[in-house]
C-alpha cells in the first residue's frame, strides 16, 4: 500500500520491503539530525497491522508468543516473537492493549502468514483477529517529541518514541502538522545505533532469539509453554548461542556501505579467509559515519578486525560471545 506522503516534496522511495514509504526527504543527516531532537515524525503506514478482540485475547495471545501478556496492563508497550517448533524466529510483533483491543504493528507484507498462523491456533478461545492494514497507518514520534497525537490514535509508547495507530485517513493531516517528515534511512539509522534487530534484517531462517539479544526485551524466561521455548530455555540454561549481534564502525574512505548480506571475515586473514558473519543492516549515521549491525560466529575474538568484503570494519560487542 503507497503511502500517500511520497507525494510530499523531496520524497525518495525507499527499496526493498519499506518501498512503499520515503526513503529520504531531500537530506538524510537534516531528517536524522531531527529525530534525534526529538522533532518530526516517521511515516511507517507500509507495516501490517493486526487487532485482537475478545474478552480471552490476553490470555490466549501469553500461550502463541515468547512474552509475557496474560496481565499486560492497557496501555503499556511490549514486544514479542513467535517461533517455530526448532525455536527460530518466525515473527516479531509490537504490542499495546487499549484495555478491549490488541493492537500490533508487524514486518511490512507479513501479516497475512502471521494471522492465518493465529487462526489455526483460536480453537475454542473468545478471541477475532483482523487485518487492519487497509484502515490504519502507523507513524511514529521521536523519543522526546511534543507533538500531540491525535485523539482517534491508539498510542504505543516506548523508550525510542511513540508509535501511533492512526485511522489511515487521517494520515496526510497529522503529516501536516506533525512535520517535518522524516524518511525510513533515518529511522534505520538509529534503529542501528541503538542496537535494535529488525526481522528480516538481522534474522534469517535459522536465528534464535539469543543471537540477537531478544531475550528479555521480546522473551521472557519464566512464562509458561509456547512453540519454540525447549530451544530458548536449553540455550539459556546449557549452552549458547552459536553467533552473535555485534555493531560494526566501517571505514569512513569507501564511497559504498557493505550490502545486506556482506560477508565478513578476519583481516589478518585476507580475502581468501573463511566466512564468519555477515553483515545484516549498514546505513550512514549522522554523528558515527557509516556503520552497521552484523551475525558473527559466536567464538569470533571481541577485539578482532574483520573485513565486511573490501570495507574494514572493528566491532563493538552487542551479545555477548
Amino acid at each position: 500500500m503507497k503511502s500517500p506522503l511520497l507525494s510530499l516534496p523531496g520524497a525518495v522511495p525507499a527499496e526493498g520491503v519499506d518501498e512503499s514509504v520515503a526513503a529520504h526527504y531531500g537530506d538524510l543527516f537534516r531528517e536524522q539530525r531531527a529525530l534525534a531532537d526529538g522533532t518530526g515524525f516517521v511515516d511507517l503506514s507500509h507495516r501490517g497491522v493486526l487487532a485482537v478482540t475478545g474478552d480471552d485475547r490476553l490470555s490466549w495471545l501469553h500461550l502463541l508468543l515468547t512474552q509475557h501478556v496474560s496481565d499486560l496492563p492497557a496501555g503499556q508497550a511490549t514486544e514479542a516473537l513467535i517461533l517455530s517448533a526448532n525455536g527460530h524466529i518466525e515473527h516479531a510483533l509490537y504490542l499495546v492493549d487499549d484495555g478491549t483491543t490488541v493492537w500490533a504493528h508487524v514486518e511490512p507484507g507479513s501479516q497475512e502468514a502471521l494471522i492465518a498462523y493465529l487462526e489455526s491456533m483460536k480453537f475454542f478461545y473468545r478471541v477475532e483477529v483482523a487485518d487492519r492494514t487497509a484502515d490504519t497507518a502507523l507513524v511514529h514520534l521521536p523519543a522526546g517529541s511534543i507533538a500531540q497525537a491525535p485523539a482517534s490514535a491508539v498510542v504505543r509508547e516506548t523508550p525510542y518514541g511513540r508509535d501511533l495507530f492512526l485511522p489511515r485517513e487521517e494520515l496526510e493531516a497529522f503529516a501536516a502538522q506533525a512535520g517535518p517528515a522524516a524518511g525510513i534511512l533515518a529511522h534505520e539509522a538509529l534503529r542501528v545505533e541503538q542496537h535494535r534487530p529488525r526481522l528480516g534484517f538481522e534474522t534469517d531462517h535459522r536465528t534464535i532469539p539469543h543471537e540477537l539479544g531478544w531475550i528479555g526485551t521480546a522473551v521472557h524466561l519464566q512464562k509458561g509453554c509456547y512453540r519454540g521455548q525447549e530451544t530458548v530455555a536449553r540455550v539459556q540454561n546449557l549452552g549458547k548461542p552459536p553467533r552473535r549481534l555485534v555493531f560494526l564502525h566501517l571505514d569512513g574512505s569507501e564511497v559504498h556501505l557493505p550490502p545486506n548480506g556482506a560477508e565478513i571475515r578476519l583481516a589478518d586473514d585476507g580475502p581468501d579467509g573463511r566466512k564468519i558473519g555477515f553483515v545484516t543492516t549498514s546505513v550512514r549515521h549522522h554523528e558515527l559515519g557509516p556503520v552497521a549491525l552484523a551475525l558473527v560466529k559466536r567464538n569470533v575474538p571481541v577485539d578482532a578486525r574483520l573485513m565486511a568484503e573490501e570495507t574494514a570494519a572493528a566491532q563493538e560487542t552487542v551479545v555477548e560471545p
